[in-house]
């Protein structure tokens, strides 16, 4: 797909929000095996490097820019306390969310 000029995967799917309990607490919904595919088959395009990837999300009306990243073969999507207060999300609930990975690598300066 194009978005503005610029190749684009988009991606909607629904999981359930976890809270990650590891050195930096933080919470994820971890993206479908299909969607994770779909990733995955575009991801030497679009990674910055360890396999992280980034996005723009949304759940709800809430935007934000992200990268998600990878575990154990699949990817897993960070979200923000600020993203799940604003769409009144707790941990356990299915969301529906919303992907876009643009697949134009932007170019990185020399140096």
């Amino acid at each position: 797909m194009l978005r503005d000029g610029v190749p684009s995967l988009d991606l909607e799917f629904s999981g359930e929000v976890v809270h990650w309990r590891g050195p930096s607490p933080y919470h994820f919904v971890a993206i479908p095996e299909d969607e994770c595919r779909d990733i995955e088959a575009v991801s030497t395009l679009v990674t910055y490097g360890w396999g992280v990837i980034p996005v723009r999300a949304q759940l709800g009306a809430t935007v934000w820019t992200t990268s998600l990243f990878p575990r154990k073969g699949r990817y897993l999507l960070p979200v923000k306390d600020a993203v799940r207060i604003a769409e009144d999300v707790e941990v356990g609930e299915t969301v529906r969310v919303r992907l876009v990975i643009e697949l134009e690598r932007a170019e990185r300066p020399a140096g």
